[in-house]
């Protein structure tokens, strides 16, 4: 019963209960920024969430963009409420590893953040990220505005129309708003993972095709 869920998302009658609570702490600054994990965040500044794989390459991909203010692992989009790594690892919570980004909007818009999801990892795979196999290494975008939403769904035409014309397959991301399901913190020890773990595995790769949309300002 649990390798089928490495293939389909369980249904909220399959998924595991989950708790009313996190049943571990998260810490309250970012290692590399210095900037507070869980907020408050600046007035004026805006969040995005991306699940493009695992979350600790995507993480760092992110943290390296200039204009990000802070950045947070997670598990989004599925049922299982405060749940653990080792849990969504199951595939038994629908949940997606997930990045939470927070960005000064006058430094780095939504746009340019959507160019770094696209290239940063091959959005057709779907319940996969290379080597990476599970309904949690699915590709996702989750807004929180009908704006978000709309430049999303357009980037999401964009990009496709660049990866049909090099042989690619269909997009497989989900774009849906983040309400009513929460971003739910990961555990300490995968916060910041690679500035922990340099050495660290990083299973994030592109398709080499550029994203035409925003202008993007990340590093490395």
């Amino acid at each position: 019963m649990l390798h089928a869920f490495k293939t389909r998302i369980p249904t909220s009658e399959e998924a595991l209960p989950g708790r009313d609570r996190l049943p571990f702490s998260v810490p309250e600054r970012h290692t590399v920024l210095g900037t507070a994990l869980q907020g408050p965040y600046p007035e004026g500044f805006e969040v995005a969430d991306f699940a493009l794989g695992c979350f600790w390459g995507a993480e760092r991909r992110f943290w390296q963009t200039e204009g990000v203010w802070t950045t947070l692992v997670g598990y989004q989009g599925g049922t299982t409420a405060n749940p653990t790594y080792e849990e969504v690892c199951s595939g038994m919570t629908g949940h997606t590893e997930a990045v939470r980004v927070v960005h000064d909007p006058a430094k780095v818009s939504y746009s340019d953040l959507l160019k770094v999801f696209w290239e940063s990892h091959d959005p057709t795979q779907g319940f996969r990220q290379g080597n990476d196999i599970g309904t949690q290494y699915r590709s996702a975008i989750h807004t929180h505005s009908d704006a978000q939403q709309t430049a999303a769904e357009e980037s999401r035409a964009a990009y496709q129309k660049v990866l049909a014309d090099s042989g690619y397959g269909e997009i497989t991301t989900e774009i849906l708003p983040a309400a009513p399901r929460p971003f739910y913190p990961a555990e300490g020890y995968h916060q910041q993972y690679l500035d922990k773990n340099p050495a660290g595995y990083c299973g994030l790769g592109g398709t080499g095709l550029a994203c035409p949309i925003g202008v993007a300002r990340a590093e490395g």
